[in-house]
Order: structure tokens, then C-alpha cells, then sequence
């Protein structure tokens, strides 16, 4: 049995897992490994720390689904409608550029981090948090895995979907790797836009009183969207929860102050918020993100989905920056990857 190792508890990393074990359960056993203390990644959903139970998304707000890929990944979307983890979004959002005729927009009732966790679930896999990898070195027909303040682990397989920078910036063997000249320069020519997010939570009881559930900014030159979750999300209100609110900057407001620590940066949002929502009530906590890599700008050419950036052992590269920053894009990258797998092992 293949040991394998998946660097990343993400939406790529998390579906990579589903498929290995839907498809190949018999010959592998599947680690995640993500450096932060929950899975997600850019499908990041925060709690109030004084009521876990209200949630706001601070990361992707919603999914849409064009004719074509509701086709070619219909068995994706009707597993999430099936489970409840997704529905149709009913709510209105101002400013929505619109989609392609026929495609169909979606939200998430528990969170968009709710369709990652599934995908783990359902995986089997033994999922890891607080492991950040920092070496891949090739040790005879395997790898070896060294993660920080931790202790070196062996895999057969190693797979990686964190943004190309992350890639680039391991140590060990991966630049000894396969890959040439021009195939290393098309991953460092890979790119991504930068922002922040500051999600607001509420008391019990508080009431934002907009006519929308989202609206997009565009004469801020800090915000850029703005989101009422519970009422993106088409839920009832609650006695015990509060509302909460997103904020997600502009990509030149998040380019200018990416060096500085989120705490500082949380401060500049939150006055020109008022300047959007004069009539805002104050929060009762709130939390800010850094996307250093939010969306990517340029991915790697033809967006071949992975990179095997070595065979034996093998070593493949997977996520958005080898297609595209939506829900199908990384669906589309997990079954290239899964295609290598399954071929190799």
C-alpha cells in the first residue's frame, strides 16, 4: 500500500483525497497536511469567538456554475445539492457582473469551508493541521517530508496544492526535480492578486438594515464587497446569533499594504467601512485575513491542471495556479492529478 501525502487542506487537496479514496481505497493511504489550524484555505469560513455558531465566509463568497461545467462536473454539484452543503443563491447581490446565460449561482448554508470538510470526510484520510512543510528530499524509491518544529516523515507520493510561491520556496530536492529551465520559469511566472478580508460579528439581536445581501464597491478605493452572510446564505434569523458581515478589499488596497500585519491594516478598513455603511452598528469582535495569493492573475499556460514535476517518486503539483481560481477550476485540477496517481500507482 502507497503512503501519500497531500500538502494542503484546500478545496484541490481536499477533493485530490475524496478521489483516492473513492477510487484507488485498496492501494493507498492518504495523509493532508496544511499548515494552518483548519481546513479551507481560500474556502475559509471564520466563527465568532463568542458564539461558534455564527460564521462568516473570508474567502470565497459563493460558487458559479456555468452550463458547461454543471455538465462535466454535474456528479460534483449533485452530491453537494444532495447533502444540503450547497443550495441556489435566492438572495440579491448589487453590482453582480452577470454570469453566462444559464449559469446557476450557489451559497453555502454552514460556510463555504462546509464543502472542503466534506470532501475530507467522505476522504477517510489522516487529515494534520499546524504542519507546515519546509523540505521534500528524495530519499531511495520515496520521499522524505520535513515540516517545521516537527519530525521528518516517508511517502511514496507527494502532492502539492498551496499556491505555486509556496512551491518554489520548499527546500530539499524539489529543484533537482524533472523539470527544465523554461518549465521551472513558466511556475515562477505564475501570479496572484492580493487582498484583505475582515469579517464582523454581532450580538444577538442587532439588525443591518440594507436592502441587499451583498453588494460589490466600485467608487472605494479600499472596499471592494461587501456581504451580510446570513442573509447571502438565505437564513433564517436566530435568536442566538447575531448577523455577521465581510468586507474584502480592493486588489491595489491589498497590493499597497500586503507588508503590514493584518491588525494595522484592520483599523484603515474599518473607518472607511463608514464611509460605505454610516449607520453600521459596532461589532462585538471582529477578524482580519491577508490574502498574500487570492486569486490567480496568470496561471501556468494552457492550464494543464497539474505538473509532475518528478515520476520516480513521484511528485505532482496540483490547485488554481495551473487553472483557474473557481470551485470548478480545482475540481478540474483534483481529477488531473487523481488521472496521474491512478496511472502511477
Amino acid at each position: 500500500m502507497s503512503r501519500v501525502l497531500i500538502v494542503g487542506a484546500g478545496l484541490t487537496g481536499s477533493i485530490c483525497a475524496y478521489l483516492l479514496h473513492r477510487g484507488l481505497f485498496s492501494k493507498v493511504r492518504v495523509s493532508v497536511w496544511d499548515k494552518s489550524r483548519d481546513s479551507g484555505g481560500r474556502m475559509a469560513t471564520s466563527q465568532n469567538p463568542s458564539n461558534t455558531s455564527c460564521t462568516v465566509d473570508l474567502g470565497a463568497q459563493y460558487l458559479t456554475a456555468t452550463p458547461y461545467y454543471a455538465k462535466v462536473h454535474k456528479s460534483f454539484y449533485e452530491e453537494l445539492l444532495l447533502h444540503g452543503i450547497i443550495k441556489p443563491l435566492e438572495a440579491t447581490i448589487e453590482g453582480l457582473i452577470s454570469n453566462e446565460e444559464g449559469s446557476v449561482n450557489y451559497v453555502t448554508p454552514s460556510g463555504v469551508s462546509s464543502i472542503v470538510k466534506h470532501y475530507l470526510k467522505e476522504s477517510g484520510a489522516h487529515v494534520l493541521f499546524g504542519h507546515h512543510v519546509t523540505h521534500v528530499c528524495c530519499k531511495g524509491s520515496g520521499w522524505e517530508v520535513h515540516q517545521k518544529g516537527g519530525s521528518p516523515e516517508q511517502f511514496d507520493v507527494v502532492v502539492l496544492t498551496m499556491p505555486v510561491p509556496q512551491i518554489l520556496q520548499l527546500q530539499g530536492d524539489i529543484s533537482s526535480c524533472e523539470c527544465n529551465e523554461a518549465e521551472r520559469q513558466m511556475l515562477e511566472d505564475v501570479s496572484y492578486s492580493s487582498r484583505y478580508a475582515l469579517g464582523l460579528f454581532y450580538k444577538a439581536g442587532v439588525r443591518i438594515s440594507v436592502p441587499w445581501a451583498a453588494k460589490y464597491v466600485s467608487d472605494n478605493p479600499c472596499i471592494r464587497y461587501v456581504a451580510i452572510d446570513d442573509k447571502k446564505r438565505n437564513l433564517e434569523v436566530s435568536e442566538e446569533c447575531g448577523p455577521s458581515l465581510v468586507v474584502h478589499t480592493t486588489v491595489p488596497f491589498g497590493v499597497q499594504h500586503i507588508e503590514e500585519t493584518a491588525e494595522d491594516v484592520k483599523s484603515i478598513i474599518l473607518q472607511e467601512l463608514k464611509n460605505v455603511m454610516p449607520d453600521l452598528p459596532e461589532p462585538e469582535s471582529t477578524s482580519c485575513q491577508k490574502w498574500r495569493y487570492s486569486q490567480v492573475t496568470r496561471s501556468v499556460p494552457e492550464r494543464p491542471g497539474q505538473v509532475t514535476l518528478s515520476s520516480r517518486p513521484l511528485l505532482v503539483c496540483g490547485g488554481d495556479g495551473f487553472t483557474r481560481s473557481d470551485f470548478d477550476g480545482c475540481v478540474g485540477s483534483a481529477l488531473k492529478v487523481f488521472d496521474v496517481l491512478k496511472s502511477s500507482l
